[in-house]
Formats: structure tokens, C-alpha cells, sequence
């Protein structure tokens, strides 16, 4: 990806595109005042003309084709688990980890981690607030207790500065999420986690196909988990996968979740000896479910490109307008977008509030929102102590905070729309040059 700080005729390429933006609104701010320049709601003719019907098979996801349906085809005809083992085969070298184990969803992928660290009960793990449930919660059935982190509002992804602020001497371990697509600097987190003793952890749920410094996500940490749920980038309907470094770790947190994983596991492992019992729970992954996913997986960088290059024809005309921004990308990672495509929003710089922006966006026919998200640290349940080890520290988090006041969302195109993100630009473009009204 391209870094902000590249150079182009000894200026730097965003204040290129912010001249040339102030450039475009200005040119539309000069057209007629008729019904073609007018904002809609103003009563002018919206910017976004295509059908709605076309504008739903856009965003429509997920997509599955010949492939998906032979592949769940072949399994109600041979009735049988082996697609678990071929796509746990298939994962284990497309993301160049040693061992893999998949699991009925992410959020049991996420549990048999927890149990896999083997940490005793009050420590505590490092995780951002600006995540899904599934990321903390399997921590309390063995007594582990979240540490919550802030997020960088300009990213959505674990503060490390942050971090420091919440180590106390029961931290001992962290868990960078990888929030819609975009990859934490994780020779940073390594680094930090090498620094403190921490077991460094991922949450990869939103990244399949994403990669820091040319490695894989879900690679970096001692564990990892991704999902397949149908909104992912690589869904199964349902269904997870947790990759591991360690032999032991892998072991017990296949234990944890198959009763018959022991058979396959060395004579000299701990883990052995329970066959037949497991260590918990069944949390084996349909085959149906595991035949999916691995279907798509030869296919999952071309997908993850073709998305990246139609979310690059929007955003390059976006960014152009003041006030808008992306999510800062390190400069050695390949992001991938997930479910919307976030934007920064700096009042200051446009002039007009996000809410009567994106009011204003909407009359055009763009499916625009404010982006909030809500905040695991301010749910009911970390805040009674009958479920914890001992009480969570419940901070304060001006990140989440502002990311949840600043962040504007849009789609996440998943079929080749040109005319469509056309229509969109134009309709940001029209608004941007109308937006003192709109203060």
C-alpha cells in the first residue's frame, strides 16, 4: 500500500489530494443552482440513480458459486469428516503456522485458546474495548479477566501507548485485533509482548487473506483464531479456526473442544490419554461448514484484490475532500476490508457536523452511517463481579470514544459496481461542495 508520507512534485501526496479535492468541490460548488446541482434535500435529483435492486446485489455477501456448491455437494453424497481434515490440511499451509484445529465458530475457537494458555485464574489479558463480544468473554470460564485497552481512533486497532497504561503484575498476556481488515504493526506488538512476558495472542476474524511485513496474519501470534461466519471475508455460514505455534498449546486446545483429538496427537504427549473424554466441550466444525470454507480458500487473495481495487476506485476520490480520511495502513501491510468501508471524519476540516453530513449523503442515495460500535467496557456484564475472578478496571477511553463520533461508514462493495462507486463519489463530491449549508 501506498504510504502518505510518498512524495510526488515535492509535495506530499495528501496535500496533493487535498488540492486537488478543494480544486473539485470548488468546480462543483461554481455549477448552476438547478434541480442537477441542488442537494436532494433541497429537492434536487439524488446522485445515486442506480436501481435499489442493483445497489442491494453490490453489498450482497456472501457469494457462493459452482465451486462452494460442489464442494457441499460432495459431502451429502460421501457423508464423512474428512473436509475437516483437508481444510485444517489446507490452512496449516496457506498461512504457514504448523497446526491448525477448526472449530464450530470463532467464538469457540477463542475459548479453547483461553483454555490453551493455561494461565493461572485472576491473570489478566490485554484487549481493546472496540471489539466483538466473542474477543473477552470466553475469558471468565477459566478466570481470566480483561484488561481493556483504548483504541487509536484514527485506525480502530489496539493503542499500544495505551497498553502501557493498563500493564498491571497480573497482565500475562495480549490480544490485537485486526479490525475490518487492517493489520495491527505487529512487530510492535511482538516486541511490546517480548518486552513485558506476554503470551501474544490474534483475533484474526476480520482479516483472512491480510498480511504485516509480507507474513500472514495469524501467524505472528503464539495463537490465532479466524472465523467463518457469514459476514466474514471467508464464511462458512458458520465456523472457526484456531492456528497454533506450540505443539502443547494446540493439544489442549483440541482437547479442550474434541473428545477423539487425542488419537492423532504423539504417544509421549499429556494430551494423549484422554481420548475419549476430551477436556470439556464438543466444538468440532461441520463438515458441510469445513467443506466451504476450504472451497474458497484458493480463491481468497484474488477475492480479497478485486475488493481492495474497488474500494481504491472510491476512496482515492474521497480523500480528495476535506475532512475525509482512511484508516492509516502500515506502510509494509496488505489490508483487507471486511463487511464496511470506514472513514475518518475531521468536522474541523469539513465544515459541517458527520451527522448532517451523512443526512445529507443519504438524500443522495448513499448508504452512509456514522459508525459506532459498542464498547465492550461499558457493558452491564463487566461491571458485576459475580462473574470475574476479580472486578475488570472499568477505564475511561477517549478513543473508542471519538472513534465512535468520527468514523463514517459506507458500504463494502463485494460485486464489481464502477457505475455505482461513480455515482457515489459524485454524490460526496455534491454534498462537499453545498457543505456550508449543511453547518
Amino acid at each position: 500500500m501506498r504510504s502518505d508520507e510518498s512524495k510526488a512534485g515535492g509535495l506530499s501526496r495528501r496535500a496533493v489530494l487535498a488540492s486537488a479535492g478543494a480544486a473539485a468541490a470548488g468546480a462543483l460548488g461554481r455549477a448552476r443552482g438547478d434541480e442537477s446541482t441542488a442537494l436532494a434535500i433541497d429537492g434536487g435529483a439524488p446522485a445515486v440513480s442506480v436501481p435499489s435492486a442493483r445497489h442491494a446485489e453490490a453489498v450482497r455477501w456472501p457469494r457462493f458459486g459452482p465451486d462452494e456448491e460442489a464442494a457441499v455437494l460432495a459431502v451429502l453424497r460421501d457423508p464423512g469428516y474428512s473436509a475437516i481434515d483437508e481444510l485444517e490440511r489446507d490452512w496449516r499451509e496457506r498461512f504457514a503456522v504448523p497446526f491448525a484445529k477448526a472449530h464450530c465458530n470463532g467464538t469457540s475457537a477463542l475459548a479453547a485458546m483461553y483454555f490453551a494458555l493455561d494461565l493461572p485464574p485472576g491473570s489478566e489479558v490485554l484487549v481493546p474495548t472496540y471489539t466483538f463480544f466473542a474477543s473477552i468473554v470466553p475469558m471468565r470460564l477459566f478466570g481470566l479477566v480483561p484488561a481493556f485497552v483504548d483504541v487509536d481512533p484514527r485506525t480502530l486497532n489496539l493503542d499500544l501507548d495505551d497498553a502501557r497504561r493498563r500493564l498491571t503484575p497480573n497482565v500475562k498476556a495480549m490480544l490485537p485485533v485486526h479490525w475490518m481488515g487492517l493489520p495491527c504493526p505487529m512487530d510492535d506488538m511482538a516486541a511490546f509482548a517480548r518486552e513485558h512476558g506476554l503470551a501474544l495472542l490474534e483475533d484474526v476474524a476480520h482479516a483472512h487473506g491480510a498480511s504485516y511485513r509480507g507474513k500472514p496474519l495469524g501467524s505472528w501470534g503464539r495463537m490465532s483464531i479466524f472465523s467463518f461466519q457469514a459476514s466474514k471475508p471467508l464464511p462458512a455460514m458458520e465456523g472457526g479456526i484456531g492456528t497454533y505455534l506450540e505443539r502443547v498449546d494446540y493439544e489442549r486446545a483440541s482437547s479442550f473442544g474434541d473428545s477423539a483429538a487425542g488419537a492423532r496427537f504423539p504417544a509421549e504427549s499429556p494430551y494423549r490419554r484422554y481420548v475419549g473424554t476430551g477436556l470439556g466441550l464438543k466444538l468440532r466444525i461441520n463438515p458441510l461448514a469445513a467443506a466451504l470454507a476450504r472451497a474458497q480458500l484458493p480463491a481468497l487473495d484474488a477475492r480479497n484484490a478485486a475488493g481492495v481495487a474497488q474500494v481504491r476506485r472510491l476512496n482515492d476520490r474521497l480523500v480528495r475532500l476535506p475532512g475525509l480520511s482512511e484508516p492509516s495502513c502500515p506502510a509494509d501491510a496488505r489490508r483487507i476490508y471486511y463487511a464496511s468501508n470506514v472513514l475518518s471524519f475531521d468536522e474541523s476540516k469539513a465544515g459541517a457536523p458527520i451527522e448532517a453530513v451523512v443526512k445529507a449523503l443519504q438524500a443522495e442515495g448513499v448508504r452512509a452511517r456514522v459508525h459506532t460500535y459498542p464498547l465492550q467496557h461499558k457493558m452491564k456484564l463487566y461491571s458485576e463481579p459475580q462473574w470475574w475472578h476479580h472486578p475488570p478496571v472499568i477505564p475511561e477511553l477517549p478513543g473508542a470514544e471519538r472513534a465512535n463520533r468520527t468514523t463514517l461508514s459506507l458500504p463494502y462493495f463485494t460485486a464489481d459496481a464502477p457505475e455505482l462507486v461513480d455515482q457515489y463519489a459524485a454524490a460526496f463530491e455534491k454534498v462537499w461542495a453545498h457543505r456550508s449549508k449543511l453547518g
